[in-house]
C-alpha cells in the first residue's frame, strides 16, 4: 500500500493531461499518456531529477512556490490546489493532531434539521469513513432492500466502503461497481488517511478483507473524488435506476457530508415515487432495463402497498417526518443531539 499521497497525486495528473492543452505536440513517438517529466520539469522551471523525487516519494516537503509552478504546470483544478496543499501538510506532520480523533458518530439537531427539511428525497449522511449515521425515509426505501444498511450489529454503523469491497451483493446492486470502487477510495484518501489514526486502521482492515480490489486503487488513486454524478443502483423491487448526486459538506467541526440522490430520468422518477408510496407509479421501462431488473419486476407498478387501515396519503405522510440514524442499527430512531 502507498504512504507516498503526494506522488500519487503528481503522477496521475501528469499522466492525465492532453499535451494539446499546454500547447505540445501530441506526436506518434509518445508510448505513454499524458505529460513526460522533463515536460512538467520545463512547465514549473525545475529538475527533471526533482520531479522523478518528488514522484517517487523521496521529496515530500516542496516549497509553497514549487507547489505552485507545479500546480500551474499541471492545470490542476482549485479542489486539486488544496488537495496537494493537504497532502504536503500531511508530510510535515501537521495532521497528527487529528489521528488520535475517533471518526463523528454524532448528528448534530442542525443536521438533522437539515435531512427532514430534504425529506421526502433519498438523503443519507456520512462521515469521514463512509459510516453511514442518517439517512431519510426515501433513503431507507431505496438501499435497505439492497443489504447497504444491514451493518455490522449494534457497533458499529453501516459503513459504505465495507459493503462496496467486501458485500459480494456489492457488485450486483452497482452495475458501475469498478467506478464506484475508485469513488470510495477518493473519498476515504481526500484527507491525511494514514495519518488520521480512525482512517488508518479502516484501511488495514479492508487490506486485509478486500485485496487487491482495495490496495491497487489505495496505490494509484488520488484523493478526489467526484462531488457530483450519476450513480445507476440496481433495486430488488424496481430494478435499475439511474440517480444524480449531490454531495454537501458540512462543517469541518462536523466532518461528516450529505449526499443528495435525485432521479436522472423520469423512470428513475416514477420508481422513487413507488418506493416512497407517494402514488402508484405507472412507468414503461426500455426492454434493456427490464432484462436488467433484479427479479424482472421493474414496471409497471400497482399501488404500494400500505399497513392495514391507512390510505397510501397517511402512509407517505408518516414516512416523510422521522429521520433514520444508523449508529445503532438498521431503523432505529434517531436520538436527540
Amino acid at each position: 500500500m502507498s504512504d507516498n499521497e503526494l506522488g500519487v497525486l503528481l503522477r496521475s495528473r501528469r499522466e492525465a493531461l492532453d499535451p494539446a492543452v499546454v500547447g505540445l505536440p501530441a506526436g506518434p513517438r509518445r508510448r505513454t499518456p499524458g505529460l513526460r517529466r522533463s515536460e512538467v520539469a520545463a512547465l514549473a522551471g525545475v529538475s527533471v531529477e526533482y520531479v522523478i523525487r518528488l514522484e517517487q516519494g523521496r521529496d515530500r516537503r516542496p516549497s509553497p512556490q514549487v507547489l505552485a509552478a507545479l500546480a500551474d504546470a499541471l492545470r490542476l483544478t482549485p479542489a486539486e490546489r488544496r488537495h496537494l496543499l493537504i497532502l504536503t501538510k500531511a508530510a510535515e506532520g501537521a495532521f497528527r493532531c487529528r489521528g488520535a480523533a475517533e471518526a463523528a458518530r454524532t448528528v448534530r439537531a442542525g443536521a438533522r434539521a437539515l435531512l427532514e427539511r430534504l425529506s421526502p428525497s433519498p438523503v443519507v449522511l456520512l462521515n469521514r469513513l463512509g459510516e453511514i449515521l442518517a439517512h431519510t425515509p426515501a433513503y431507507e426505501s431505496l438501499a435497505g432492500p439492497t443489504g447497504l444498511l444491514d451493518g455490522d450489529g449494534a457497533v458499529d454503523p453501516p459503513s459504505l466502503p465495507r459493503f462496496v469491497f467486501t458485500d459480494p451483493r456489492a457488485r450486483t446492486v452497482f452495475p458501475d461497481w469498478e467506478h464506484v470502487a475508485d469513488e470510495q477510495v477518493a473519498a476515504l484518501k481526500q484527507g491525511p488517511f494514514r495519518a488520521d489514526g480512525a482512517m488508518a486502521a479502516l484501511a488495514d482492515e479492508l487490506t486485509v478483507t478486500a485485496g487487491e480490489p482495495f490496495t491497487r486503487r489505495v496505490a494509484t488513486l488520488p484523493g478526489l473524488p467526484l462531488v457530483h454524478g450519476v450513480l445507476r443502483l440496481v433495486h430488488p423491487v424496481v430494478g435499475e435506476l439511474r440517480l444524480a448526486y449531490e454531495t454537501l459538506e458540512l462543517p469541518a467541526d462536523d466532518d461528516q457530508r450529505l449526499v443528495v440522490h435525485l432521479p436522472a430520468d423520469a423512470a428513475a422518477t416514477a420508481a422513487l415515487d413507488h418506493l416512497h408510496g407517494r402514488r402508484p407509479a405507472h412507468c414503461v421501462p426500455s426492454p434493456r432495463r427490464q432484462r436488467q431488473a433484479i427479479d424482472g419486476s421493474m414496471c409497471t407498478f400497482g399501488a404500494a402497498p400500505h399497513p392495514a387501515g391507512r390510505s397510501p396519503d397517511s402512509a407517505a405522510a408518516a414516512s416523510d417526518s422521522p429521520i433514520v440514524a444508523a449508529t445503532r442499527g438498521r431503523g432505529s430512531t434517531a436520538p436527540e443531539a
